[in-house]
């Protein structure tokens, strides 16, 4: 549980009180007030058991279509199959969309799950994200989200956050699971720290990192207000000041780092780099995810917002470019070249995801951080078709999802779905399974125990893929 402060709590010997103090010092800009920044150690694992390895979750707000992307069903029917072509890989055999080559002629260094689902029928953003991040089915409301969850089992070790969110989940507020800002039962020192939104994201030349790296607020003023804050004698009568004085260190030392400043320094990227990468929304904050776990970051979520298509002016908010719909909610065409778009939107993945692929073998940092790339569901097979311009709705039933790095052992397709994409034929993979799997790559056993008012669960209920490593 976190630290508790009261406002009403003064500080013995007349000095003064604790709001003051933070008011004078300017306490927010050490990170207090972010949670995700300063998280990396107080009440979570000790010392030493630093993480290893990270991971990179490529969140694909909305579901993407599954029958478009890595699963495709040439032989079904017009309406069930979409316009879309499979071409072969560097795996003989494993097969996927034609506006995927760059991604094909890497099959050897990732896996593709094809039969993801959630028990029962949830159709809607909100529970399926919940679910999805939360790796449970039927999660309960106060469920810790993955990355949560391995900031308190393995912490890191270094001036860094443990979970950090590459633009936060906004806008219409079905597509935001809820618990993404609170860390849920575990507390808010395991909240992610956010970073960048759709006025401010990496592909921008404008693009500002977290106030605490601000450049106004040099180290000469953080060791002022280390000074004046180290007059705090008492905080609350919990006996809870041990935490409060590592709370405040790792603020103070994640403020006057330059390491941390220089991870979110996009601009030292050589800009051959950035160019591959795509400058776009998704293509740069991979690139900065790239940054942040190379600096000892643990865990980062990539909003799979690829931004507005050339000649558009919107595209939505940061958090839906996958949820394709067609005409039925204003759109456009799921298969045209708009910001809702396939024609737009999976080139964009294919360059992006496929540029990290390749930046992580040749730092030789494949092996140490796993790729994820999921949304929350799949899309529907029959593709609807209203005032002519088509689109695919929401489907839990059957999706897809890849799997790379972090002992992944590449160009295996797990499970499979029936002939029309509409449900699992065989090797069904739950929430829990999947968060069981990517455990078990970080090197976290699964049936680890968080314990919560006395009461112990283990991490996931599911069962790793076991067959998708080594």
């Amino acid at each position: 549980m976190g630290t508790t402060f009261h406002a009403n709590q003064s500080v013995t010997s007349g000095r003064l009180s604790r709001r003051q103090l933070l008011q004078a010092g300017g306490a927010s800009m050490l990170g207090l007030g972010t949670p995700g920044l300063v998280a990396a150690r107080v009440g979570g694992a000790p010392t030493g058991q630093m993480a290893k390895k990270s991971c990179i979750f490529i969140l694909l707000c909305g579901g993407p279509s599954h029958l478009d992307t890595w699963d495709l069903k040439p032989g079904a029917p017009d309406e069930i199959r979409g316009p879309y072509k499979p071409i072969a890989s560097s795996v003989p055999g494993m097969r996927i969309s034609e506006l995927h080559p760059r991604l094909s002629q890497l099959t050897q260094h990732f896996s593709l799950i094809r039969s993801m689902t959630h028990p029962g029928n949830i159709s809607n953003h909100f529970d399926a994200m919940h679910n999805s991040l939360s790796g449970q089915a039927g999660a309960p409301a106060d469920a810790p989200y993955i990355g949560s969850t391995l900031s308190k089992m393995r912490p890191t070790e270094r001036t860094m956050a443990s979970y950090v969110w590459l633009i936060k989940c906004v806008g219409d507020p079905v597509f935001c699971a809820p618990n993404i800002g609170t860390g849920g039962s575990l507390g808010v020192q395991y909240a992610p720290l956010f970073v960048g939104s759709a006025d401010n994201h990496p592909a921008l030349p404008t693009f500002k990192a977290p106030d605490v790296f601000a450049e106004r607020e040099t180290a000469s003023r953080m060791h002022d207000r280390r000074a004046l804050l180290e007059n705090i004698e008492q905080i609350n009568a919990s006996g809870q000041r041990a935490n409060w004085r590592e709370l405040h260190q790792r603020g103070f030392d994640l403020a006057t780092a330059t390491g941390p400043r220089k991870a979110f320094d996009i601009n030292l990227e050589d800009v051959r780099l950035r160019d591959r990468y795509g400058r776009n929304p998704l293509g740069q904050n991979l690139l900065l995810a790239r940054r942040l776990v190379e600096s000892g970051v643990g865990f980062v979520t990539v909003n799979g917002w690829t931004g507005p298509s050339p000649g558009q002016m919107g595209g939505g908010p940061p958090s839906s470019s996958w949820d394709m719909h067609g005409a039925e909610m204003g759109m456009g065409n799921a298969f045209g070249n708009g910001s809702y778009g396939m024609g737009w939107c999976l080139p964009v993945l294919d360059n992006a995801l496929s540029t990290l692929l390749i930046d992580l073998r040749d730092r030789g940092m494949l092996d140490s951080t796993l790729v994820v790339v999921a949304g929350e569901f799949g899309r529907t097979p029959r593709i609807n078709q209203n005032q002519g311009i088509p689109g695919r709705q929401h489907w839990p039933h059957c999706y897809s999802a890849i799997l790379a790095g972090g002992g992944i052992r590449g160009g295996a397709v797990y499970g499979e779905s029936d002939k029309i994409g509409a449900y699992v034929k065989d090797s069904p993979v739950r929430p829990q399974d999947f968060s069981a799997t990517i455990y078990h790559a970080l090197g976290v056993p699964f049936e680890s125990q968080v314990t919560k008012e006395g009461v112990s669960k283990p991490l996931s209920t599911g069962q790793p893929i076991l067959k998708l490593f080594g």
